[in-house]
């Protein structure tokens, strides 16, 4: 009976010990290679997956490193990461741009009003699906944070109404512009000094109607830049960054307020 046991036993064991030669061999035959650099890279990046450099993630990323890629492009880490990388790869230096979230709308609770009382999913995209919204501008920031749920530094709050940008917080990652369903939000340079806090391309008449803040597209701002950095189209100012100077002449002759300095 003893012998009616083991052997089903040692057949056990012997087929478990070829299995366990034969899978240690092929894992060293099939094996794939893994770039040390790659490595490297990628645990120099903050993990953020945020999209800002202009890949899917950070391992995406780190791979476009190792095979060439600049090494500035990473927004979250900034200039303490690029450098990093830098002397992993063995190559010159270069500074990271500083970027900042800015919100194209202002209108306050004090400025526009809601045309209906919306009771659905307490969601930006949820709201926005249900005609034009819950405000009297098609264009409005919803006022229910799906920018903020997603930012993964704190850096949006929702004030009166609006998306507000923390500018000690915000590190340009990008994350907040592929939630918002008005893309209201754009990155710009940490230097740019003015923006127009508005998006609506309505008529002038009728956005002065339904928003006291919002853009007319009268053109002063255009007309009296000395740059050249403001342009007026489709009844709507929009401000190059890297041309303006910060002036603020666009900002004294706007007359409804829409174009700001960013604070």
């Amino acid at each position: 009976m003893f012998e009616t046991i083991l052997f089903p036993v040692l057949v056990v064991l012997a087929i478990g010990l070829v299995a366990a030669v034969v899978l240690s061999v092929a894992s060293k035959f099939m094996a794939v290679q893994v770039d040390e650099r790659f490595t490297n890279v990628r645990e120099e990046l903050p993990g953020a997956n945020c999209g800002a450099c202009g890949y899917t993630g950070c391992d995406a990323y780190a791979q476009k490193v190792v095979e060439g890629e600049k090494t500035n492009l990473c927004v979250p880490g900034g200039a303490a990461v690029a450098k990093k990388l830098s002397e992993l790869m063995g190559v010159a230096f270069e500074e990271a741009e500083a970027r900042r979230a800015i919100v194209h709308c202002s209108g306050i609770c004090e400025y526009t009003e809601y045309v209906m009382d919306y009771q659905g999913p307490k969601s930006c995209a949820a709201c926005n699906s249900f005609y034009q919204g819950r405000g009297s501008c098609s264009h409005a920031c919803l006022g229910y944070g799906d920018c903020a749920h997603v930012c993964p530094y704190g850096a949006i709050s929702m004030v009166d109404g609006i998306a507000h940008v923390d500018s000690d917080l915000c590190v340009g990652c990008g994350m907040c512009t592929k939630a918002c369903p008005n893309n209201l939000l754009t990155i710009v340079p940490a230097s740019s000094a003015v923006f127009v806090g508005c998006s609506s391309t309505d008529k002038g008449a009728y956005t002065r109607k339904i928003c006291k803040a919002g853009c007319i597209g009268c053109k002063k701002c255009e007309k009296t830049c000395p740059n050249g950095a403001v342009k007026v189209e489709n009844n709507l100012a929009a401000i190059d960054p890297y041309v303006c100077t910060g002036c603020g002449a666009c900002v004294e002759q706007c007359p409804t307020g829409a174009i700001k300095f960013i604070l």
